[in-house]
C-alpha cells in the first residue's frame, strides 16, 4: 500500500529531502522545521507517514515486538522509504544522489539504514539523524565502503529519558570507527528537536551542499551514575558474587516503561548505597541472562540475595512500592 505522503515544494528547489517523522507523529509532524532548515526553498520535501497506527500517530514499526519481529518491522519500513525515494525523484525530476535523508527518533534510525545501506540503487548525498532510534537491523547491511563518502549529522539529547544519550554515542562511535564523515552533537534536551540543533542542521546543509564532508570526533563517554551496567561477562562477579545484595533492573532501550522507571532505580541507588548494590542490564544485548531468569516482560526489578533471584517486582512503580515488592525496609 502506498504511503500516505505530503510534498512541499521549495520555490527554488533542485533537490530532494525525505524528512521521517518519529513515534506517535505523522506526515506534519516536522514540517514545522522547514523555515528554519530550508529558508531559501532548495528542497522538494517529502513528509511520509507511518504505517503503524500509534495514537495520537502513527510509527513505522512497534517497538514493543520482540528483537526479531522488530527487526523485520523496520526492515519493511525501510524498504518503503526507499521505494519512496525512487519515485519521488522520478515524479519530480531530480537526482536521486543529491537527496538528503532526514529523520527524528525512530525516522532517523531509518534515515541512517536508508542513507548507508547496500542496494543497487544510488547512495543519498547525506543523512541528518535527530535523537535516532536503531535497532540492529539498522546498520547490520551497511555498504560501509559508499558510507565513507555520505556525511552525516547526528545529534541527541543528554537529557533525553527515552533513548539514553550513551546509546547514541556508542551508535555515533560505530560510525566514526567505518570511517563515516561524521559530526555528533548533544544538546541539553531531552527526546526533542531544540532550535539550537536546527540551526546547527542548517549550517551543516550548507556546507554538505558546497561539497564539504563534515567531520569531528565524538566527545568522551559522561561518568556513569549510580546505576552500573553489567553484562554476561561481568554478571557473576557483580550480581551472584557479591557480598551484599543486589538490585537488578532488566531492560532495553525500545522499552519506554524501562526509561520511566529508571530515575527510580537510580533514586533507589543513591538511596541505598553500602546497604545494596544496584546495576542493570540490558537483555537485548545479554539476551542468555534474560532467558537464565526467565525475563519474558520489562522492566523487570530483582533483588539477589546470595547468588539467587531472591523477589523480583514488573513493571514501573513508585519507589516505595517496588522496595516493597522486592521486600525492603520501606524508606518514607
Amino acid at each position: 500500500m502506498p504511503l500516505i505522503t505530503n510534498i512541499i515544494r521549495g520555490s527554488e528547489a533542485e533537490r530532494l529531502m525525505l524528512l521521517v517523522h518519529g513515534f506517535g507523529a505523522d506526515e506534519r509532524d516536522l514540517g514545522g522545521l522547514l523555515p528554519y532548515l530550508d529558508a531559501e526553498g532548495r528542497f522538494v520535501t517529502v513528509l511520509p507517514r507511518g504505517p503503524v497506527a500509534a495514537p495520537p500517530g502513527f510509527a513505522w514499526y512497534d517497538f514493543g515486538l520482540p528483537g526479531d519481529k522488530l527487526d523485520r518491522g523496520f526492515l519493511a519500513a525501510l524498504d518503503q522509504l526507499d521505494d519512496l525515494l525512487d519515485e519521488a525523484a522520478a515524479e519530480h525530476g531530480l537526482p536521486r544522489d543529491e537527496a538528503i535523508v532526514a529523520g527524528f527518533s525512530q525516522g532517523a534510525g531509518l534515515a541512517l539504514a536508508l542513507g548507508l545501506r547496500q542496494s543497487a540503487r544510488s547512495h543519498p548525498l547525506a543523512v541528518l539523524a535527530m535523537s535516532p532510534a536503531a535497532p540492529p537491523a539498522a546498520l547490520a547491511d551497511a555498504d560501509w565502503d559508499a558510507a565513507a563518502k555520505i556525511p552525516v549529522l547526528m545529534q541527541h539529547g543528554t537529557q533525553d529519558p527515552l533513548i539514553p544519550v550513551a546509546r547514541a554515542r556508542e551508535l555515533a562511535r560505530e560510525l566514526e570507527a567505518r570511517g563515516v564523515p561524521l559530526v555528533y552533537s548533544e544538546y541539553p534536551m531531552a527526546h526533542q528537536v531544540a532550535l539550537e540543533s536546527v540551526q546547527e542542521a542548517r549550517s551543516w546543509f550548507d556546507a554538505v551542499l558546497s561539497g564539504d564532508r563534515p567531520a569531528a570526533p565524538v566527545p568522551a563517554d559522561a561518568p556513569e551514575g549510580p546505576v552500573k551496567s553489567v553484562t554476561a561477562a561481568d554478571f557473576d562477579a557483580e550480581v551472584l558474587r557479591s557480598e551484599v545484595p543486589v538490585i537488578v533492573d532488566f531492560w532495553a532501550p525500545w522499552c519506554g516503561p524501562c526509561h520511566q522507571v529508571a530515575p527510580v532505580v537510580e533514586q533507589i541507588a543513591s538511596m541505598r548505597e553500602g546497604s545494596y548494590k544496584v546495576v542493570k542490564i540490558n537483555i537485548d544485548e545479554n539476551p542468555a541472562i534474560a532467558q537464565q531468569y526467565e525475563v519474558q516482560s520489562i522492566p523487570l526489578i530483582g533483588l539477589f540475595r546470595n547468588g539467587r533471584l531472591e523477589r523480583k517486582a514488573l513493571g514501573a512503580k513508585p519507589r516505595q512500592q517496588l522496595e516493597a515488592e522486592l521486600g525492603m525496609l520501606v524508606i518514607p
